[in-house]
C-alpha cells in the first residue's frame, strides 16, 4: 500500500517514513501544500496523512482540492489543532480522521490499518485512470462518475480483474454472461463499443485493446 505524507516539519515526516517503511508500506513525502496536491494526483497513494498547518496552501485547503476529484482515497489530517470547530471543519472538508500532535506511532498505525481494512471492504479496482467500485457500484473515469448497465459494469470488472491476461471471448460468456453453451460471442463486441464510448477509449490503443480472433486485453 502507498502513503503519501504532506508535512513540512523533516522531524516528523522522517520518523514517521522510517516507521511506516518498517512496517511494509511505500512511502511519498511532500513538504508543503502545493506539492502535496501534485504528488498525490501523481503518485495515487492508497491513503494521505496531511498536516494543516503548511508551506504553499494550508492542509484544510488540500484536503479540499483533493475531495473535488477523489471521494475515495482516505485522507487523516496530523494537527496541533483540537477544537471542536477545528475538527468539524476537517471532517467536513473530506477527511476521513483526525489524529492530534504529539501521537503515538502505535495508535497512527492502528487508525491506518482500519482505513485500509475500510478500503479494502470496498473493493475498489484500477485501470490506469479508470476506478470500479464494487461495492458501491460506482465507475470513475479521472475522477469522473460514469454510468453504466449491470452487464457493462460486469464486463469492466473481470477485464480488470484479469489486468494484463487475454480474455478469450469463450470466456467472457462464460463468466460474465453465465452462459456455458454455444453463443453468439458477438454481442460482446456490442457491449465493447459501448463501454469504450462511454470511457472515452481508443479501440486500439486504449487501456482495453482487442486481440483479433481471440477476444480483448486490459493494461495499465
Amino acid at each position: 500500500m502507498d502513503i503519501l505524507i504532506i508535512e513540512d516539519e523533516p522531524g516528523i515526516y522522517n520518523f514517521l517514513k522510517e516507521g511506516l517503511e518498517e512496517e511494509g508500506y511505500n512511502i511519498t513525502i511532500a513538504s508543503d501544500g502545493i506539492k502535496g496536491v501534485e504528488k498525490f494526483f501523481h503518485a495515487k497513494p492508497h491513503l494521505v496523512l496531511l498536516d494543516w498547518m503548511l508551506p504553499g496552501i494550508q492542509g484544510i485547503d488540500v484536503c479540499k482540492e483533493i475531495r473535488r476529484h477523489d471521494k475515495e482515497t482516505p485522507i487523516l489530517f496530523l494537527t496541533a489543532k483540537d477544537t471542536v470547530k477545528e475538527t468539524i471543519e476537517g471532517l467536513r472538508a473530506g477527511a476521513n480522521d483526525y489524529i492530534k500532535k504529539p501521537f503515538s506511532f502505535e495508535e497512527l498505525l492502528e487508525r491506518i490499518k482500519i482505513h485500509f481494512r475500510n478500503k479494502q471492504e470496498d473493493e475498489i479496482l484500477t485501470l490506469g485512470e479508470i476506478s470500479l467500485n464494487k461495492s458501491s457500484h460506482q465507475v470513475f473515469s479521472k475522477h469522473k462518475e460514469i454510468s453504466f448497465t449491470q452487464r457493462e459494469f460486469a464486463l469492466l470488472e473481470f477485464l480488470i480483474r484479469n489486468k494484463g491476461k487475454i480474455c478469450t471471448r469463450d470466456e467472457i460468456i462464460d463468466k460474465v454472461w453465465n452462459i456455458s453453451f454455444q453463443y453468439d460471442t458477438g454481442v460482446i463486441d456490442v457491449f465493447m463499443n459501448s463501454l469504450r464510448k462511454k470511457l472515452n477509449l481508443d479501440k486500439e490503443n486504449g487501456y482495453i485493446k482487442t486481440i483479433r480472433g481471440v477476444g480483448y486485453i486490459a493494461n495499465d
